[in-house]
C-alpha cells in the first residue's frame, strides 16, 4: 500500500525545539546486514521496546531501531504534553462498548501505566519537566452537564476503582474550581505535566548504551510476506535491507503502510496543537487558571473541543480545535498522514483562545492588547483504533512479527508497560496473558476479520454520543 509513510519536512513542535544528540544518530554508517530483532520506530513505543528488550538482560539480543525521519518525530513529539490517564469519561466510553469488566481492566491499566512512567523518571533522574497536577474534564453545555451528572450517579454505584481518584463539582463551584468560564460541571482527578520528547530520547539514549543500533533516516518501505529459509526476515528499507529473525513495528499511524491486514484496524487521524504565550501585561491583570490542566467538553463526551496544559513558564500547550474543522471534510484529518502543513482552518482557534476560554481573561483580542499570543502551531499525526482499543502481540500468520500500535492518541499512559510487555513476549516467551496487558489490546486474526466486517468499527464513532443510553 504506497503513500502511508512519514513525510519529509514536518511542521516543527515546541518539543522539538531543544534537539538531543541522538536526533538524528545513525550508530554504523551501514545497516546491520542480520539482526536478532529490528524494531521499526524510534517513537515512545520503538524506544520502550528498545529499553525492555537489552534492560537487565545477560544475553541481550542485537537489535536495530530503524527511524523513517529523526528520533521521536512522531505522535510522541507533536502531543500535548500529558501523562493523564481518565478515570471517569472514558470508563463511561468504553464500558458502554465493551462491558464493565473490560473498563476497569483498562483504567487501572492506564493508572498502574502513569506510576510507571513517574517511577521510571525517577529511578533514572530523567530531566523532561514532569510535574505533578489536578487535571479536569468541564462541560459547558447545560444539557450535557446534567445528562453527564445522571451518569455520574449511576457510575458511583458500580465497582468502579478508579472513580475514587476523581471529584466531581457542580454548579455551584465547576467555574471556580476550573477557571473555565461557563463550566457548568466538572470532574477533577490527578494527572502529569512533562516534555515528551526529552522522555523518549533519554529512554532511547539508555537503550542505545546498551546495545542497540540507532539508524534514523532510514524509511522502511517494505517487510517481506514471509522469512527465508534460515528465519530471516527481510525489512526493505531507503538504504538497502537488512535482515532479522523478529521484527517489531512500533509504527502507530503508519501501520498498515508495512502491514496491509490493519488498514481497517489502525488508521491514521491528524490533530493541531499550539503553544500560547501570555503576554507580560496579563500576568499582572490575569489570574493564573487554577489547574494544571483541563479538557473543556462542548458537547461531551462526543466532543472535546480544546485541552491545554499549564506548563511553569506560564505558557499554555493548546491541542484540540476540533469545532473549528471537525464539520468540514473529513479529509482534513482521517487517514491524513500530512504533517509537513497546517489543518489551516484551525490555526485561528488558538488567537483568542484564552479570552474565550478563563475567568477574568475577558476582553482578550478584543482591540486590545492581547492578553495571549500563539507563538507556534503544528500538526501530528496519530494511530486510531477502530475498536478504540491498540493492538499489541504477534501478528496474526506471521510468526516472528510483532506490532505495538494504535493508541488513538492516548499513548502516554499507555504505551511505556504495553511495550514492557511485548517485549517479555519477544525476549522471554511470556504469554499475553501474564504481560499485565488489557486482554482487549491483543491483537489477532479474529479480532481484526471482526473490523474488518466492521462489527467494531461503530464503537469509534458511536460509543462516545450513546454513553448515556443505559441510563
Amino acid at each position: 500500500m504506497a503513500g502511508l509513510y512519514p513525510v519529509p519536512n514536518a511542521t516543527i513542535p515546541y518539543w522539538r525545539t531543544e534537539l538531543h544528540e541522538l536526533d538524528s544518530h545513525r550508530s554504523t554508517a551501514e545497516l546491520p546486514k542480520k539482526q536478532d530483532i529490528v524494531i521499526i520506530g524510534a517513537g515512545f513505543a520503538g524506544a520502550a521496546l528498545a529499553h525492555y528488550l537489552l534492560k537487565d538482560n545477560a544475553s541481550k539480543p542485537s537489535v536495530t531501531i530503524l527511524e523513517a525521519r529523526e528520533a521521536c518525530s512522531g505522535a510522541t513529539g507533536r502531543n500535548g504534553g500529558q501523562l493523564r490517564p481518565n478515570p471517569f469519561v472514558d470508563v463511561a466510553v468504553r464500558m458502554q462498548a465493551q462491558g464493565l469488566e473490560t473498563a476497569n481492566q483498562v483504567a487501572r491499566f492506564e493508572a498502574a501505566n502513569a506510576r510507571a512512567v513517574v517511577e521510571l523518571v525517577g529511578e533514572e533522574r530523567i530531566a523532561c519537566d514532569l510535574r505533578a497536577v489536578t487535571t479536569a474534564d468541564a462541560f459547558v453545555d447545560a444539557g450535557e452537564a446534567a445528562r453527564i451528572r445522571k451518569l455520574w450517579d449511576a457510575m458511583a454505584k458500580l465497582d468502579c476503582p478508579t472513580l475514587r481518584d476523581v471529584a466531581f463539582h457542580g454548579a455551584e463551584d465547576a467555574e471556580r474550581v476550573t477557571g473555565v468560564k461557563g463550566a457548568k460541571v466538572a470532574f477533577t482527578y490527578p494527572a502529569h505535566l512533562l516534555w515528551p520528547y526529552k522522555l523518549v530520547m533519554h529512554i532511547l539514549a539508555g537503550a542505545v548504551r546498551d546495545g542497540a543500533n540507532l539508524q534514523t533516516h532510514t524509511p522502511v518501505h517494505e517487510v517481506s510476506e514471509t522469512p527465508d529459509v534460515e528465519g530471516y526476515w527481510t525489512v526493505a528499507t531507503s538504504r538497502g535491507p537488512a535482515k532479522a529473525r523478529r521484527v517489531l513495528f512500533a509504527t502507530n499511524a503508519y501501520t498498515s503502510g508495512l502491514l496491509p491486514e490493519y488498514d481497517d484496524a489502525i488508521y491514521a487521524a491528524r490533530g493541531t496543537v499550539a503553544r500560547v504565550v501570555p503576554s507580560s501585561s496579563s500576568s499582572s491583570s490575569s489570574p493564573s487558571p487554577p489547574l494544571g490542566s483541563c479538557a473543556l467538553q462542548l458537547k461531551s463526551p462526543a466532543l472535546v473541543d480544546s485541552y491545554y496544559g499549564l506548563r511553569a513558564d506560564g505558557s499554555f500547550i493548546v491541542g484540540g480545535a476540533r469545532s473549528a474543522y471537525g464539520h468540514l471534510d473529513s479529509g482534513v484529518w482521517y487517514r491524513n498522514f500530512d504533517d509537513a502543513t497546517l489543518i489551516q482552518p484551525a490555526v485561528p482557534f488558538f488567537d483568542g483562545w484564552a479570552g474565550r476560554t478563563f475567568v477574568g481573561w475577558e476582553g482578550e483580542g478584543e482591540g486590545k492588547e492581547a492578553k495571549a499570543k500563539v507563538e507556534s502551531v503544528w500538526t501530528g499525526i496519530m494511530g486510531y483504533s477502530a475498536d478504540s482499543a491498540p493492538h499489541i502481540g504477534p501478528v496474526p500468520s506471521k510468526p516472528g512479527l510483532y506490532v505495538c500500535a494504535g493508541f488513538n492518541g492516548h499513548g502516554m499512559p499507555n504505551v511505556l508497560l504495553c511495550a514492557k510487555g511485548l517485549a517479555a513476549m519477544v525476549r522471554d516467551g511470556c504469554a499475553f496473558a501474564d504481560t499485565g496487558v488489557p486482554a482487549c489490546y491483543e491483537t489477532g486474526a479474529e479480532r481484526l476479520r471482526k473490523i474488518a466486517e466492521g462489527a467494531e468499527v461503530k464503537t469509534t464513532g458511536r460509543a462516545r454520543a450513546d454513553i448515556y443510553l443505559k441510563y
